[in-house]
């Protein structure tokens, strides 16, 4: 049977057939519907949302070490706080099959930078496998967990955001039920002292040799011979644009498993040519390798090293050719990405923007990344996940320690993201007597992502009820004294709560606790919050201020030519902060 997949789903239906046990993950795009999607087997295996990434490949390794086969899913930035198990898990090894799904995302399409993690791979010293479509995706987590078990070595599988979420036909396979494999103890192989990991050491430089000579063999390598004096060496997506732009004009070495390098066959494949391109996305980390082995090649000297691929790129680098484009004869408005309509985050940006223009506000990874942006202007730098506190803590301890007590600084951070790093920043800031205003965005979940469930939600990946982790409680475990929960859609409330953690010289922490306007509440959400009545305007008391407006929602449009605001009923969620806002109490409550 066939089926058009994202690689994406194949990945999850290639776990789910070569005998998967186990998936752990933290939601991020490019790679957050692997374990969505993997959930659909639940009856088969288990899976699970892990607060951060670190954890849910721990989870991985943990099952792994005792006979199960094992994925972990994270994006590039994830595998960053995965990173620390990782080098040690390579130093270990496993016991049955471990696969790591990491999502690169070239240009930045969702994410704070475009790392390319190709480099973890050599530098942990682990076997990295490429796909280029779905059904390689698909094929390649069973040859991964196949090769995580012949090798004793945890094997990462590195896909892009144009893979990821492309669609191609993919064969679909029966389930391969495998018992979990004997597991024994051993301490010499397992327990990563010092004295143990010295010895460990010297296994994987062995492993090394075998991984490289396996790479230069193995069918996931191989040659397209069109009889052409020109040869191209690509993997992922670029493999895929290089034979758009070249078709029959030249040889390819398809690279499907990219470290270690399969270079004695490289080498092979470039005698006789006259011309070697490299076309690879970001880093030149094949070109280098094959440099390195004195083979000539052409690459990143013609090639971008920013950004994402695409073959009009590579056809322009490569011939100087540009493809025409049709003629446009309507202009698209840019559309800036936007706090949604009703989005509970509005209210606290909306009164920092306000009433707080001096104050540095550090934020964090999520939706709240918007309120950087106009209206509001209520964001000044962000790092990465949790890093909001951290900074916010060290930039008020520099003003403390030049006399610059009164400056304003404040960390804001979503619910799923303290939970992710945010709990250890927090930790660090009230154990060393920082004195930063903390703002926790708690929405019921984890929105940037598409609505998964967080340790706050109560719920699991499989929709099962769950433990609620209160925030409010760990904040005040943590040794927090001044903490404050509000509604951020009552402005007042918000900007009294505002005025109170800004007024003290000490720790403070404000939770706005409110769900996100797009979330499919649960009973408890019902329960607690209720439904709102949309809003809607009286035009005759309207005097076209714009005051509404410049609250960013999009429900609000001003019509031009009558002077006046109009609410979409459409988008209105009756979050009510434009009637707020209103200086002439032209906007009231429909119901």
């Amino acid at each position: 049977m066939k089926k058009l997949l994202t690689a994406n789903e194949a990945i999850a239906r290639g776990f789910y057939e070569a005998g998967g046990s186990v998936a752990s993950a933290y939601p991020g795009t490019p790679s957050t519907e692997i374990l969505e999607n993997i959930s659909n087997y639940k009856d088969e295996l288990y899976c699970e949302w892990a607060p951060n990434e670190k954890v849910a490949l721990e989870t991985a390794i943990g099952a792994a070490i005792v006979g199960a086969r094992s994925l972990a899913a994270m994006k590039h930035v994830g595998l960053n706080v995965a990173a620390d198990p990782l080098f040690t898990a390579a130093y270990t090894g496993i016991n049955a099959g471990l696969v790591i799904i990491c999502a690169d995302d070239p240009e930045c399409h969702s994410s704070q930078n475009e790392q390319d993690n190709r480099h973890y791979a050599r530098s942990a010293k682990i076997a990295m496998l490429e796909p280029s479509n779905s059904q390689e995706a698909k094929d390649m987590v069973r040859m991964a967990l196949e090769i995580s078990e012949e090798y004793d070595v945890p094997v990462m599988m590195r896909t892009t955001t144009r893979v990821n979420h492309s669609k191609s036909v993919v064969e679909i396979g029966e389930r391969t039920e495998l018992p979990m494999k004997p597991y024994t103890k051993d301490r010499m192989k397992y327990d990563a002292i010092p004295a143990i990991s010295r010895q460990l050491h010297k296994k994987i430089e062995k492993r090394q040799l075998k991984l490289a000579e396996y790479s230069d063999s193995c069918a996931l390598n191989f040659i397209v011979d069109n009889g052409a004096k020109v040869g191209v060496v690509a993997a992922g997506a670029a493999y895929q644009y290089s034979r758009d732009v070249f078709g029959d004009k030249a040889n390819f070495f398809k690279v499907g498993m990219s470290y270690p390098m399969p270079i004695e066959a490289i080498r092979k494949f470039a005698m006789g040519l006259d011309k070697l391109y490299v076309i690879e996305e970001l880093d030149p980390f094949m070109e280098e390798e094959i440099r390195a082995a004195g083979i000539d090649c052409i690459g990143k000297e013609i090639i971008p090293v920013c950004g994402e691929l695409n073959s009009s790129i590579i056809r322009k680098a490569v011939f100087g050719e540009e493809l025409p484009l049709a003629e446009v004869k309507t202009t698209v408005v840019g559309r800036p990405p936007a706090l949604c309509a009703g989005c509970p985050h509005r209210g606290a940006f909306v009164q920092l923007g306000r009433y707080y223009k001096d104050a540095i506000v550090c934020g964090d990874i999520g939706c709240y990344a918007l309120g950087g942006s106009a209206p509001y202007n209520a964001k000044d730098c962000a790092i990465c996940m949790g890093a909001g506190v951290s900074l916010a803590h060290g930039m008020k301890k520099a003003f403390n320690h030049y006399g610059q007590t009164d400056r304003k600084v404040v960390a804001v951070i979503g619910d799923s993201t303290f939970f992710h790093t945010g709990i250890n920043s927090l930790t660090g800031m009230l154990w060393n007597n920082g004195n930063a205003l903390v703002i926790i965005l708690d929405n019921r979940t984890t929105g940037m992502t598409g609505h998964q469930e967080n340790p706050g939600t109560g719920y699991t990946l499989d929709g099962g009820k769950a433990n609620i982790i209160s925030i409010e409680e760990v904040v005040r475990a943590l040794g927090a004294k001044n903490v404050r929960t509000v509604n951020p859609l009552d402005l007042a409330a918000m900007k009294e709560a505002l005025d109170w953690g800004f007024g003290l010289n000490e720790p403070a922490v404000i939770i706005t606790r409110y769900p996100c306007a797009l979330k499919k509440y649960s009973p408890e959400d019902k329960e607690e919050f209720g439904t709102l009545d949309k809003c809607i305007i009286d035009a005759g008391k309207c005097i076209g201020c714009r005051a509404c407006v410049r609250t960013g929602c999009p429900a609000l449009v001003f019509n031009k030519e009558n002077k006046k605001v109009v609410i979409d009923q459409g988008q209105c969620t009756g979050c009510s902060i434009c009637m707020q806002v209103c200086p002439k109490d032209a906007i009231s409550k429909k119901g």
